[in-house]
């Protein structure tokens, strides 16, 4: 059977994508995923900031800059803009970004569409005395559905006042190659992401001197970088066989999936709330088979089985962490065992290109159906 050709780029009806900051480097891959899966609608991105890396994502964007990106952001003033070529909704990238993008939505009498990624709702800081506080219960009012990148992250939706009904969980997929890389697993642990509290860098850290204690000499390379980089550079004078690879690009990073034993997700719960939604790196691996060893929490416990497709361990749990890792090392052919269940079911349930038609077809339903309530028409504070 063969399927319907596609609607070629410049047939497709423009939908606006609301981000503040566009090209964001932690966001470029997993915000392009998001649209792969497009057949009817073209992305036409719009903020406020765009950097370098925008490119990537964005092959049509409007910047609204300079001092009406002052005026937009602070008080709600749209410049002057033609709406006509859009449909009448708008997405939205973060809860931030909703709030931003309800004087666009109003001008446009359009409905948000606006997917939550886990800190941007957790982060106690966001809520008090901001623009998004101020905002959030219109922002509520004017969206047709508020998509979730986990079961986590829409619980804490809840909590912060979304109504049951406008909630969808809706994980980000990743490109799953055709089988799984057949490479030696000869470069040891991996870690990807940012170098903040909630990524476990000091629970990475102190595992380390454990796995160490314990005799085992298993590398470990860290891909990344922040505030928390200290930690790990002393870690790396400490201890041998600890790389700090700084940020790599996506072929670069996907490489090192393919040739490590096990990508380390040791996520916790920030002092500030901060907490993860579902990791990108978490699908990204095991679609290179890459086994992940990760905390048993929020996103990550969703899309890993402990003992299935990966290993979980407690948050926050230092000899935990050193323990499944030692396990792996010490039996490689269980982490190939676990790497290919994992590519199997990666392949099932967070093929990008499935989740994101969902996600197309959300937007299309938003066209159709009427909001809950009327538009909200005061201004925006």
């Amino acid at each position: 059977m063969t399927s319907a050709p596609h609607n070629s780029l410049e047939q497709r009806r423009p939908v606006l994508v609301y981000r503040d900051r566009i090209g964001v480097a932690s966001e470029i891959e997993f915000s392009r995923r998001q649209y792969l899966g497009f057949r009817t609608l073209r992305p036409v991105w719009i903020g406020r900031v765009v950097l370098p890396g925008a490119e990537r994502i964005a092959a049509s964007l409007i910047r609204i800059g300079g001092v009406r990106g002052l005026l937009f952001r602070h008080f709600g003033v749209m410049p002057a803009f033609d709406f006509t070529p859009f449909i009448p909704v708008v997405h939205a990238q973060f809860a931030r970004g909703g709030a931003l993008a309800l004087p666009l939505a109003r001008a446009m009498n359009a409905k948000l569409v606006v997917t939550l990624h886990g800190g941007d709702v957790a982060k106690d800081k966001n809520w008090r005395h901001t623009m998004l506080a101020r905002r959030w219960p219109e922002v509520i009012a004017q969206t047709y559905r508020f998509v979730c990148v986990s079961h986590a992250v829409a619980e804490i939706a809840r909590r912060r006042g979304v109504p049951e009904r406008l909630l969808t969980v809706l994980p980000i997929g990743v490109e799953v190659p055709a089988a799984a890389p057949c490479l030696p697993r000869d470069r040891g642990f991996l870690f990807a992401g940012r170098f903040v509290e909630k990524k476990g860098i000091t629970v990475l850290a102190d595992a380390m001197r454990r796995l160490r204690a314990m005799g085992d000499t298993t590398p470990l390379s860290c891909a990344g970088d922040g505030p928390l980089r200290p930690v790990l550079e002393k870690l790396a004078r400490e201890i041998p066989g600890v790389e700090l690879a700084g940020w790599l690009e996506p072929p670069a990073l996907a490489a090192r999936m393919e040739t490590a034993l096990a990508l380390l997700v040791p996520s916790v719960v920030a002092s500030g709330g901060d907490t993860e939604g579902l990791p990108s790196v978490v699908p990204e691996a095991m679609a290179r088979g890459c086994t992940v060893i990760g905390s048993n929490e929020g996103g990550i416990a969703e899309a890993v089985t402990d003992a299935v497709t990966g290993l979980l361990v407690p948050p926050g749990d230092a000899d935990a962490l050193a323990a499944a890792m030692h396990r792996l090392s010490a039996e490689p052919d269980l982490a190939a065992q676990l790497a290919q269940v994992a590519f199997r079911a990666v392949g099932e349930r967070l093929n990008a290109v499935r989740q994101s038609a969902a996600l197309e077809s959300i937007l299309l339903e938003a066209i159709r159906c009427p909001l809950a309530g009327a538009l909200v028409s005061v201004p925006c504070r």
